[in-house]
């Protein structure tokens, strides 16, 4: 079933475009790659479907318990409510918070009880403040966080911030979860292990994926499918093994490093 589908997304910056007429569409329990050169556009497309962008034209539909919602438009926060989280290629925790409440606090998106129940501390309140506070343990032992859960997160080395950000995205309950270069700055052990961490969260959290990565090991090894973007263009798009063979993929970006992929 279809989850997402992107229509000839275009989005321009004064006289430059850096996305034009990008057609991507992605099947429910996907995982998919897009990679492409620095400034492709690549960083652009997440941007534009997590509502930090507005297109300049084009279409982004989400489908969603047997209905379409257009994300067009759509401010971060609502894209959100709908089920779709992302990391970033820059990692942008809340720095002066606890690992715990890095998690905690994106649980909030869908609690029931208002402002009144809140200053009072209402059954209710405290109900549900219970259920997110085990939910987000759970969540930093998947991590192998929990230890930490006191510690700021601006303290954590850079690989163990990188799993925050990831099971920060996945408190929100996503269907839909877009990794922004995960493995940018591991090195090669850390990197094989977030590999697997992928491939077991998609499975244990029913996840549509969407990856932006420039280890092709990473992208060759577990990607479905994989979109080429090329200043802003969709050059290609297939199975690693079409991609990786593709002439005008290989010239415009994997060059020899696609061989030893």
């Amino acid at each position: 079933m279809q989850l997402l589908a992107i229509e000839k997304l275009t989005k321009s910056f004064g006289g430059l475009t850096a996305v034009l007429n990008v057609n991507i569409e992605l099947q429910q329990g996907e995982l998919i790659g897009l990679i492409g050169p620095n400034g492709a556009g690549k960083t652009t497309v997440f941007n534009l479907l997590t509502g930090v962008y507005v297109p300049t034209s084009g279409n982004i539909t989400f489908c969603k318990d047997d209905s379409k919602i257009s994300l067009h438009g759509l401010r971060p926060h609502k894209i959100c409510k709908e089920g779709v989280a992302r990391t970033f290629q820059n990692i942008r925790l809340f720095r002066d918070l606890t690992v715990f409440d890095n998690v905690r606090i994106a649980m909030h998106k869908n609690v029931k009880y208002g402002l009144l129940a809140s200053l009072l501390h209402s059954p209710s309140y405290r109900r549900e403040e219970k259920t997110i506070a085990d939910a987000s343990m759970e969540l930093l032992k998947i991590f192998n966080l929990d230890e930490k859960k006191d510690e700021y997160a601006k303290n954590l080395p850079y690989g163990e911030q990188r799993h925050l950000e990831i099971a920060r995205a996945l408190a929100t309950n996503p269907e839909l979860l877009l990794l922004d270069e995960p493995a940018a700055g591991m090195n090669p052990a850390e990197t094989a292990q977030l590999t697997e961490l992928i491939k077991w969260i998609r499975e244990k959290f029913n996840l549509t994926i969407l990856l932006i990565e420039h280890d092709m090991s990473v992208v060759m090894k577990i990607c479905e499918r994989i979109y080429v973007l090329d200043y802003g263009i969709l050059i290609a798009e297939g199975t690693p093994d079409e991609i990786r063979s593709n002439p005008r993929v290989i010239e415009a970006y994997l060059g020899e490093d696609v061989s030893n992929a």
